[in-house]
């Protein structure tokens, strides 16, 4: 016999910052996660997922595996989540009705896929990149269906928070949505957001370090029983992500806190940075990447990392003006 609280599988992480740690994930954890997705999208047995996600990435694990298997609906799959002609094929053969993706994986399907391939779509979730507002608005003008935007990590089973449709009905209007963040937290997940030094709760709109509690958090880490305690704090998972939630709900992710720089006493994150510069440069690929220097008069400078230096057009003498 099994417990819903023993471990159901552990998912390594990327080990962008540092060594893969061993996330234990519990039957509880996977299983809520996919009670919350489904309370949200309301899929049924005409659904059709298009899994493209490997399932060692506990976004592929939990929604392209798991999800469709115990919530009753379609699932078709392919290996090879850039191979865009064929997803687009598979799309249209299938009639898929749920696509997930990053903007990476997005991007290629913009350019590569026909709008009728994917004319059956209901939802396109996307997640594990920041979503900029150009793709977002470029892919809901060819395809006919908005981008939404979610949010999580392996030590979260993954999913945290997503964007839904809008609900309209008799005159009256509830949001789901807003472009630029990552939605309300899942169906039983709560969020904090607190000063990254005090530990103290922030107001509506002021960005800090993002703390998140559910029965999506993880055991722990396998065989690291002191980097858990770094990060399991009262039931509160820290996310290690600074963001803000407005008066209405919705979650904001301003950058990860290893990606903020104190430049002359201020805070800059630079993911803002980084949006800017392809905003001015009407890039929708990524194309810049900022990162940070010592600075003996300022503590630190930034530096920009830029693909394609030689066709940026006339992006730095805009950004001198």
């Amino acid at each position: 016999r099994r417990s819903l609280d023993d471990t159901a599988t552990v998912i390594f992480t990327s080990g962008s910052e540092g060594m893969p740690k061993g996330v234990m994930l519990s039957h509880t954890n996977i299983l809520a996660n996919i009670e919350a997705l489904a309370q949200l999208y309301q899929v049924g047995a005409d659904d059709v997922l298009l899994g493209v996600l490997p399932f060692f990435h506990s976004f592929g694990h939990t929604v392209t595996l798991w999800f469709p298997l115990l919530s009753g609906f379609g699932v078709v799959y392919h290996f090879n989540p850039l191979d865009a002609k064929r997803v687009g094929q598979l799309a249209a053969e299938h009639r898929a009705t749920f696509l997930l993706g990053t903007p990476t994986f997005l991007h290629a399907y913009l350019r590569k896929v026909e709008p009728e391939q994917f004319r059956s779509l209901r939802y396109a979730v996307v997640g594990a990149e920041k979503l900029r507002e150009e793709l977002a608005r470029k892919f809901e003008e060819k395809f006919g269906v908005p981008l939404l935007e979610g949010y999580g990590c392996t030590e979260l089973a993954p999913v945290a928070a997503v964007n839904i449709p809008d609900f309209a009905r008799k005159g009256a209007l509830q949001r789901g949505m807003k472009l630029g963040t990552i939605g309300h937290p899942l169906p039983g997940v709560h969020m904090r957001v607190v000063d990254p030094e005090t530990g103290a709760d922030l107001s509506a709109g002021t960005a800090g370090l993002l703390l998140a509690k559910g029965p999506n958090v993880m055991k722990g880490y396998l065989g690291e029983e002191a980097k858990t305690a770094e990060v399991l704090r009262g039931g509160y998972y820290v996310t290690g992500d600074i963001a803000a939630i407005d008066e209405d709900g919705f979650v904001t992710i301003t950058d990860r806190l290893s990606r903020f720089s104190k430049i002359g006493g201020e805070m800059v994150p630079h993911i803002l940075v980084e949006d800017k510069l392809h905003e001015l440069a009407g890039r929708v690929e990524r194309s810049f990447v900022v990162t940070a220097v010592p600075d003996p008069g300022r503590g630190e400078r930034l530096v920009v990392l830029v693909k394609d230096f030689a066709d940026t057009g006339g992006l730095w003498k805009r950004l001198q003006d």
